[in-house]
């Protein structure tokens, strides 16, 4: 695929990602009548489900990162050029700011207006580190050994960790941005912004490295295991 169809596919992907959390958001919040169990409990299955239709159909085209954690996790796997990096990157910080933008127009809101939920705790920065954690461990585990299974695992992945981590799981610096743009149900203060990406980062960084050890490479092994053989065909001969 050609680098422009590729960096369509990832704003286009990662605006719809986007409208699917905050517009669920919004959504959840006006019919739950202030019961907010109810309301995560129905944006993060919408946030999952689109998740998975995305990745089911974008990966084909740009591998369907949606998130500059996951194309800096590639591009460390050797999977895709570091020349990639920026535009890839701008192409899901544009796609997300848009896909904010239009669900605020949708329901009849200001198009940007800063959020104001406080999320600067340090609980709320190690949960944004464990979700990160954990969503790269579910992508290269799957992706190296089940890649098939890679877009449910996530969607899957990302739907639990909205309930087990008391940051709702963010996980995604692109999303994060966007999410301070909108004064909704999904928000977070512009301010706290940095903090969580900050966090996010590290626990991507930390992921790639534990579970590239955990899961190698089949090419690794690939190469361990003909290795091996031609030991022991050589013992053979010499015997």
């Amino acid at each position: 695929m050609t680098l422009s169809r590729r960096l369509a596919a990832e704003a286009l992907g990662t605006a719809f990602l986007l409208a699917a959390i905050v517009g669920s958001g919004i959504m959840a919040a006006r019919l739950s009548g202030a019961n907010e169990g109810l309301a995560l409990l129905a944006n993060t299955l919408v946030t999952g489900l689109a998740l998975m239709t995305l990745i089911l159909t974008f990966a084909p085209v740009s591998g369907a990162h949606f998130n500059p954690v996951v194309t800096l996790l590639e591009v460390w796997q050797g999977k895709m050029p570091w020349h990639d990096v920026p535009s890839y990157i701008a192409a899901q910080l544009i796609g997300a700011c848009a896909g904010v933008a239009a669900v605020d127009v949708m329901f009849g809101l200001p198009v940007y207006s800063a959020a104001t939920q406080v999320k600067s705790d340090w609980p709320l920065l190690w949960s944004e580190f464990i979700a990160t954690f954990g969503l790269i461990g579910v992508i290269v585990g799957c992706s190296r050994r089940r890649p098939a299974a890679t877009p449910f695992a996530v969607a899957a992945y990302i739907v639990a960790a909205c309930w087990f981590t008391s940051s709702s799981s963010f996980a995604n610096p692109a999303a994060t941005l966007a999410r301070a743009m909108s004064n909704t149900f999904t928000g977070i203060r512009p301010a706290d912004v940095l903090g969580f990406v900050a966090a996010q980062i590290m626990g991507a960084s930390c992921a790639a490295v534990v579970f590239d050890w955990m899961f190698p490479l089949a090419g690794k092994l690939d190469l361990q295991a003909e290795s091996a053989a031609v030991a022991d065909a050589g013992n053979e001969m010499a015997s």
